[in-house]
């Protein structure tokens, strides 16, 4: 499956691979001037490639016939779009730490060349990791790796994004690349001020999924942002999964609490099945296995159906069955509202941590 925008338009081909006529791979970037990319044959040879490509799966897709000529014509057009957005811009990580190097492994293997990557990382021990493991450059100075950069993805703590900011604003303003962060609670108007001037700054909330290549990211762009760097930060941010855009910077601090802090509350629900299976008589393997599994499934299927949770629920629970009993336990034990104060608890932690990352006198 593939999903790409085009300004306003977004497509979505199922089983593209299976196209008639295409054959598919890695676009070239440009930044190897010595390689000899192939070109795809019949139907577009100015199209390089070396490699098959991969792209992040889609929660929905519009289906169309494998076998059309308009699935050809699509497949080209996203190809020839892709290739221009994405040919000869250098991107450059700061700091290579694991979201850093999720989203290096993503973006490689959509088919961005490597040469066209930097990352400047201090410890001597991991640059040699991300050299070993993607053939990418290295530094560690942030500003050597700025001034060659049409893009800067700040991944390091939130903690240290006044000091690294700061220190970078000079190449910044010199270069004006486009930045990210991926700094959790660290706003768009203190990383202008810390820079001085105003800058294309795209702010974004990965989660741990992303690591395993399933995340869920909200990205906010402040107005300097182009329609075109919009693009190229989706497009990083989907190799690692699923994207949205937010209108507003406050609804970072829900993303936050929903999908950023999300992944816990379903490790805590999987991790209490797995005791109370193993409680009941089952061995840890089976018990764990069986939970991973139903977790697994039931969301397979939330995503893969249009009705609503609510009805795939009601499927489920028959009357004076099990499944009715269980839930009615969970409902007296008032669980929504226990999940509520929850999510309500880590939405205003966000925003405490958001004034608290931005005081210059903290």
């Amino acid at each position: 499956m593939l999903e790409f925008r085009i300004g306003m338009i977004r497509f979505e081909i199922l089983r593209w691979k299976r196209m008639s006529g295409i054959r598919l791979g890695k676009l070239h970037s440009g930044c190897d001037f010595d390689s000899e990319p192939v070109a795809l044959r019949h139907f577009c040879d100015n199209i390089p490639f070396q490699k098959p490509l991969s792209f992040p799966r889609c929660v929905t897709a519009i289906p169309y016939r494998d076998t059309s000529l308009e699935n050809d014509r699509i497949a080209i057009l996203i190809l020839r779009v892709m290739h221009k957005i994405m040919s000869n811009r250098i991107i450059t990580f700061i700091g290579g730490g694991n979201m850093a190097t999720s989203l290096i492994g993503g973006i490689i293997k959509t088919g961005y060349d490597p040469k066209c990557l930097w990352a400047s990382e201090p410890d001597a021990t991991r640059r040699k990791a991300l050299e070993d493991l993607f053939g990418i450059h290295t530094t560690e100075t942030n500003t050597h790796a700025i001034g060659k950069a049409d893009t800067v993805v700040f991944a390091v703590k939130p903690q240290l994004m006044r000091q690294v900011v700061m220190e970078s604003a000079d190449s910044i303003r010199a270069h004006r690349p486009l930045l990210i962060s991926i700094a959790a609670g660290v706003r768009e108007p203190d990383i202008r001020r810390w820079l001085g001037f105003d800058a294309a700054i795209v702010r974004t909330m990965p989660n741990t999924p992303a690591l395993v290549k399933s995340g869920a990211s909200a990205l906010y762009a402040n107005f300097q942002v182009s329609p075109d760097q919009r693009d190229q930060a989706e497009s990083l941010l989907r190799s690692v999964g699923i994207t949205l855009w937010v209108d507003t910077e406050a609804h970072m601090d829900v993303v936050t609490a929903l999908s950023g802090s999300g992944p816990a509350y379903f490790f805590l629900v999987m991790e209490i099945l797995e005791a109370i299976g193993q409680n009941l008589g089952l061995t840890q393997e089976s018990a764990r296995l069986l939970t991973l599994e139903t977790a697994f499934g039931a969301a397979k299927m939330a995503l893969e159906s249009s009705e609503q949770l609510h009805t795939l629920r009601t499927r489920v629970t028959s009357p004076g069955g099990t499944t009715e009993r269980a839930l009615s336990v969970l409902e007296q034990g008032n669980i929504a509202e226990l999940l509520a104060r929850a999510v309500q608890a880590a939405h205003d932690r966000s925003i405490e941590l958001g004034y608290q990352f931005g005081d210059d006198d903290g």
